[in-house]
């Protein structure tokens, strides 16, 4: 109807019919329609549109190279995987010390593929109640399946589904019956078509071995953590829109960093600006506002009253 707008004259009192017997619908019509209408299915679910791409990862370049390949390739070009009878991976777990950077691959991953993000906290589907934590991951795949394609992120996977066997009596039922649902979910009767499944762990060895089975959590990727070159570009991806005194050396910063984690060097950059902050409104907006080398001294100090995590094994 919008296309014959322009050849309808609107102070006619009547459309002519041979106008509305020419007006077809086409699939490029539905195709437009699309893109106004929000998937019914994910207006009851938190779905984010991350604003945080490839670029703005440090490092990783190995990593980031195996999800592309896993998953914005099968979804961006679904025919050719069709065609050649090409199955991708069903779910991908990504695990590593705390802040190595697990939680804002999964984001990048969305904003590149440009599909449904679906995060959900492993905790908030657990319920005292009989039945009600099986439910709630049954209606979170379906949620997946009706708003496809999509990406379905499951934050601390381990609490979701741990190893079976540690606990006794009534915890261990509810352990089984939970793990149960969420393997029938992920390699059941009905396929997972359009949907990735997305697991971030700290502590792979507390989730239960039959997720990580071949069909379920079929690609499993260590993050480790950075080398002095990825530090250097964590460092400048933190630092790019704060102007640094020219006393102040990433590549000094990257060296002093040995051995810590992608979040550590975001609290050492928020630390630092943060005192900047506090000298610039003392000085009374007098100067010009920067970050000294001082100011990261202090964070750094703070930064080592920090515990240094280790892997089970490492350190």
């Amino acid at each position: 109807l919008r296309e014959l707008l322009p050849e309808i004259d609107m102070e006619m009192e009547d459309i002519p019919y041979d106008r509305l017997l020419a007006m077809d619908v086409r699939m490029d019509h539905f195709l437009e329609a699309f893109k106004e209408v929000e998937p019914s299915a994910i207006r009851e679910v938190f779905v984010e549109v991350p604003d945080v791409s490839w670029r703005d990862i440090g490092g990783l370049d190995d990593i980031k190279e195996e999800l592309r390949d896993a998953v914005q390739w099968p979804l961006q070009h679904r025919d050719l995987f069709d065609k050649y009878e090409i199955t991708p991976p069903k779910g991908i777990m990504l695990h590593g010390v705390s802040g190595t950077g697990k939680t804002l691959l999964a984001r990048a991953l969305a904003r590149e593929s440009g599909v449904n993000f679906i995060s959900v906290k492993g905790p908030a589907l657990m319920s005292k109640y009989v039945g009600e934590s099986e439910r709630a991951i049954r209606d979170v795949f379906r949620t997946a399946k009706q708003a496809s394609p999509s990406i379905l992120y499951f934050d601390e996977i381990e609490s979701l589904a741990p190893v079976r066997g540690r606990d006794s009596g009534s915890g261990a039922s509810f352990t089984e019956r939970v793990i149960s649902q969420f393997l029938a979910e992920m390699s059941g009767i009905e396929e997972l078509k359009g949907v990735v499944v997305l697991g971030t762990t700290n502590r792979l060895d507390l989730v239960d071995p039959a997720l990580l089975a071949a069909g379920r959590f079929d690609l499993i990727l260590e993050l480790p953590r950075p080398d002095s070159a990825a530090r250097e570009r964590i460092f400048e991806i933190h630092l790019r829109k704060k102007p640094l005194s020219p006393e102040v050396r990433i590549s000094t910063l990257a060296r002093l960093t040995d051995g810590r984690t992608g979040g550590d060097i975001a609290f050492v950059c928020r630390k630092a600006a943060m005192l900047a902050v506090r000298d610039y409104l003392k000085s009374e907006n007098n100067g010009e506002f920067l970050l000294e080398w001082k100011h990261f001294e202090s964070a750094l100090e703070g930064l080592r009253e920090l515990p240094v995590i280790c892997r089970p094994g490492e350190g």
